[in-house]
Order: structure tokens, then C-alpha cells, then sequence
């Protein structure tokens, strides 16, 4: 492990402090820092040159900010002479801007992944990105990891349970942990009106009686999931919870989820939680930092990833 160096971002030092902590090691030194008129300023405090690189920085709050602080980041470990720059990116930021789908709008995953590749970054590790094929706008291995099983073993102990997806795109998610679960499960279909707003049109599934689990990748302002679970528990199920990685909770999301019949929120810390969101009764943390830092040393040991979830 000497040549393995570990350093940290500033969205979520909680989370990379963890991470090491899994590890064995200490993070890496580096100076971040702001300019009065918003420059930032990075310098990385301790010699990298030939050494395996971690970079570990969810891509959240503020998105733009943190994007920046990577790729000057990255900048400098290459320069740096590092051997290898492994961007550790839990939350990968702009992922739900995937695709061209209006007129004169940009793929803005597509910018992100070429920014990151071409300031020097030799791999992506992130967490259940929003759409898989976004893997596909790097050149770069992307490692991409999912927080399922620690969703299957957090309710694997709930009877009469049922999961369900919150849309067609989801339902692969779903389906998989319905089946490690041995548990049905339903789909929503909904119509977007506008970003962050969506009408649920129909439940398509017995719940009946059930403990429904919505399954997803991100929750945002929490519109959208409040909508659904009200539409489950119409459509007969005895209580809803919600398994969700990414807390972005954006206002008013933690006030909507206080005020929902949902029973519970479980998200991961890929994003750190703002202390409106901790104080939730509603909402628990999963950690995801030993999945992270058993990651971490298989690709620095050049193992295999795709074991880790057999």
C-alpha cells in the first residue's frame, strides 16, 4: 500500500475521511482554498510522483464548484508526475443531463466526462450514476459501482415487502432487488411536466397489503417521490418507504419528506447531509465508505471489481 495516496475534495471529507479509515491509511495532504473573487486555489502538500492517486469528490452541492476543484485537482497531481489519477466521483454531477433531448440543448454528462479525461484522469469511480451509458462518454475505465446490497441488507429482515421502481428507466434497478430480496415487485408510470415535477398516472402492480419500497437513484426536491408514494399507498400498500443513494435534497425536500406518509427515507453518504436533513427522524444514512475502500484496493491491486457484487 506505500505507493497508494488518498486525497480529498472538499464536498465530502466525512465520507473520504472514512474511506481511509477502511483503509488503514491517512488522507493526503492538499491545500484548498478560495480567492476573494471565487478562484480556487489547490496545491497538493505531499510528493505523489509514481504513486497510485485517489481522488475522492462528489460532484454535489455546489456541482459547478466542485467540478472545478477536480479538474484543477487533477491538473496538478499530472503535473505532479503521479502515476495513475483515479477520480473517486460517488455522486457523478449533471448525469440526468444525458442526452439531446430537446432542441439546441448539450449532452452536459458528456462535457463533465470529457473535461475529466482530458485534464489527465486514468480512471472513474463512481456510484449508481443516473444512466449506465454514461460509462460510455469515457475513453477511461469507468468503474461503477452500486449501493444495492446495502439496501438488500437493510430490509432484508421486512416481510410482506414489495419493491418498486418509480419509472421505466429504474426498472432494472428494481428488478434486481426484488430478486435478491425474493420479493414482487410493481412499476410507476409518471409524465414529467417540467425538471423537478412530475404526475404519477397509474401504479402497475398488486400492492396491496404490502410494505412497497420505492427504489432509485437520486432524490432531488422530493416532489416527485412524495407524489408516489401518496399513489401507492391509494393503490392499497400498508406503508412505503424509500431506497434512494443520492440525497441531493434540494429545498424543500426535507420538509416535504418530514410532512409525506413516507415511514422512512434510507439513503447513502455519497453526498454529505445538510443539518436540516440529519436532524430528520425520517431519513437514515447507509455507509457506503467500506464498498468505496474495498474498491479502491482492488483497483490499486489490479482485481477484479465486478466480484464484490456476485
Amino acid at each position: 500500500m506505500e505507493n497508494l495516496v488518498v486525497f480529498s475534495g472538499s464536498s465530502n471529507l466525512p465520507l473520504a475521511r472514512k474511506v481511509v479509515e477502511n483503509l488503514g491509511i491517512n488522507l493526503g495532504e492538499v491545500e484548498l482554498t478560495r480567492f476573494k473573487d471565487g478562484e480556487i486555489y489547490v496545491q497538493i502538500r505531499e510528493n505523489v510522483r509514481g504513486k497510485d492517486v485517489f481522488f475522492i469528490q462528489s460532484t454535489s452541492r455546489d456541482a459547478n464548484f466542485h467540478i472545478m476543484e477536480t479538474l484543477l485537482a487533477t491538473d496538478a497531481l499530472r503535473r505532479a508526475s503521479a502515476r495513475r489519477i483515479n477520480l473517486v466521483i460517488p455522486y457523478f454531477g449533471y448525469a440526468r443531463q444525458d442526452r439531446k433531448d430537446k432542441p439546441r440543448v448539450p449532452i452536459s454528462a458528456r462535457v463533465v466526462a470529457d473535461l475529466m479525461e482530458k485534464m489527465g484522469a486514468s480512471r472513474i469511480i463512481t456510484v449508481d450514476l443516473h444512466a449506465g451509458q454514461i460509462q460510455g462518454f469515457f475513453y477511461i475505465p469507468v468503474d461503477h459501482l452500486t449501493a444495492l446490497p446495502l439496501f438488500v441488507d437493510y430490509f432484508k429482515n421486512h416481510k410482506d415487502i414489495m419493491v418498486i421502481s418509480p419509472d421505466a428507466g429504474g426498472a432494472q434497478r428494481a428488478m434486481e432487488m426484488a430478486k435478491r430480496l425474493s420479493a414482487p415487485f410493481a412499476i410507476l408510470f409518471k409524465r414529467r411536466k417540467r425538471a423537478n415535477e412530475a404526475e404519477i398516472i397509474q401504479v402497475v402492480g398488486d400492492v396491496e397489503r404490502k410494505r412497497a419500497i420505492i427504489i432509485d437513484d437520486i432524490v432531488d426536491t422530493a416532489g416527485t417521490l412524495v407524489k408516489a408514494a401518496e399513489a401507492i399507498l391509494r393503490a392499497g400498500a400498508s406503508e412505503v418507504y424509500a431506497a434512494i443513494t443520492h440525497p441531493v435534497l434540494s429545498p424543500p425536500a426535507v420538509e416535504r419528506i418530514k410532512n409525506s406518509p413516507i415511514k422512512k427515507l434510507v439513503v447513502t453518504n455519497t453526498i454529505q447531509l445538510s443539518r436540516e436533513a440529519q436532524e430528520c427522524g425520517k431519513i437514515e444514512v447507509l455507509d457506503i465508505a467500506p464498498l468505496i475502500g474495498e474498491a479502491i484496493i482492488r483497483v490499486h491491486q489490479e482485481r477484479s471489481i465486478s466480484e464484490l457484487f456476485r
